[in-house]
């Protein structure tokens, strides 16, 4: 029971949000994809099963990559943005997640 309970809060903490672009638009309305910053340490099928759990839509597939974060200097310091992970996740026919209608209702 408790590592139930363990899971279904993980999967609440993948998700991190959408990362919305021009690129990640376009992938929208042409392949059915939503694309979300996620966990670094979160697998395909873990992302699968957030997505399904919040947004209560099928998934059919999961392609993750690992972005690096940039090196960033201000005069002799010089620093690190953190890695971050993004996911393009492909809806099935006919799912869709809108972002705007959850936020009106």
């Amino acid at each position: 029971m408790n590592n139930s309970t363990n899971h279904q809060e993980r999967l609440l903490t993948i998700i991190m949000g959408p990362h919305l672009s021009e690129k990640t638009t376009v992938v929208a309305e042409k392949l059915n994809q939503t694309v979300f910053k996620v966990r670094v340490d979160a697998n395909k099928k873990e992302i699968k099963q957030a997505v399904e759990h919040l947004f209560e839509v099928k998934v059919e597939n999961v392609t993750t990559i690992n972005c690096q974060g940039k090196t960033k200097g201000r005069g002799k310091m010089v620093g690190k943005r953190s890695n971050w992970k993004k996911a393009y996740v492909t809806l099935a026919m006919g799912s869709q997640i809108d972002f705007l209608g959850a936020e009106n209702s």
